[in-house]
């Protein structure tokens, strides 16, 4: 790209593609902070939704309308395939010196392909996964894992200020993507673990929340221990905002990047293979911290309930 771009600062037009759990929350922060967004989601129940609930911003029918004058186009989706779809939608939509920013979980090859294929159109592209769920998505207290040319990654920074509280540069197109599903394998792995001592505690008739609270003031504490199974999993909810299919998928691409480097894992294999049993066992849309349920049933335990329940 030729001569100087300007920083995707607030006043700037964004496009936002990928309305949920936390998209929406996100575009809401955007647009407080004084981004003119434009808004699409597949789901027209959901654009809908953010009509009603953003009322600031612009929610489009067609999702080529996001590209239109934008300075970033901010992707919340799913994974690749959807990534792949909505990039090949905006084809002949982007423009020279325009930024994709992908926000969600994506195969770390594939984003380094869509970075390449673009670069050829002279627009960037960030990856930018977070994590920190829903309530971070709300209060703006991501960490957001920044993969991409540093050039473009700086000229986000102030779109991606407004969505997380800590903004990480990890190196290259897919770094972030990367760097995102090993993050989300470690907490597959210790959510399991948790989940798994916990039953042992169970059947040994042990209170749950007395361990939780010895635990977590010693080495084996975690955010599963601190977080998940204190906030989702203790009071039977399971409702983090992430589900438990999502969570298989990011292990998956952990496992497979572990293999395209020739490296071995096998607790990320076998990591792979126990969600995988729970995601056959739980119902389509389980939350992720429901692996625990899962847990529990298999070792005759009572989730979330210790040896009381």
């Amino acid at each position: 790209m030729s001569g100087p771009l300007a920083e995707v600062a607030p006043g700037a037009r964004v496009g936002f593609v990928g309305l949920g759990r936390m998209g929406r929350p996100m575009l809401g922060r955007l647009v407080a902070a004084g981004y003119r967004v434009t808004g699409y989601d597949a789901d027209a129940a959901v654009r809908e939704r953010v009509r009603g609930e953003v009322p600031a911003a612009d929610v489009a029918e067609e999702l080529t309308a996001v590209a239109a004058g934008a300075a970033a186009v901010v992707l919340m989706l799913p994974d690749s395939a959807v990534v792949a779809a909505v990039l090949g939608a905006l084809a002949g939509r982007l423009r020279s010196g325009q930024v994709v920013v992908d926000m969600g979980s994506s195969e770390p090859a594939e984003t380094v392909r869509h970075a390449r294929s673009l670069a050829a159109a002279q627009v960037g592209l960030v990856d930018a996964p977070v994590s920190g769920g829903v309530a971070g998505a709300e209060s703006g207290t991501l960490t957001v894992m920044v993969g991409g040319e540093e050039a473009d990654a700086l000229r986000v920074t102030p779109l991606l200020s407004q969505l997380g509280a800590r903004i990480v540069r990890v190196g290259p197109a897919g770094a972030g993507h990367a760097v995102k599903a090993l993050n989300n394998l470690l907490s597959a792995s210790h959510l399991l673990a948790t989940s798994e001592a916990l039953a042992v505690a169970a059947r040994f008739g042990l209170d749950a929340p007395t361990v939780l609270d010895a635990i977590n003031t010693s080495s084996g504490r975690s955010g599963s221990s601190e977080v998940k199974w204190p906030r989702h999993v203790l009071p039977g909810t399971y409702d983090s905002g992430f589900a438990l299919r999502l969570m298989l998928k990011d292990v998956g691409i952990a496992v497979s990047l572990a293999r395209s480097v020739g490296g071995a894992a096998p607790h990320a294999e076998e990591t792979v293979r126990l969600w995988s049993q729970a995601a056959a066992a739980l119902p389509a849309d389980a939350d992720h911290t429901e692996v625990a349920r899962w847990v529990a049933e298999r070792s005759g335990a009572a989730a979330g309930s210790g040896g009381k329940g």
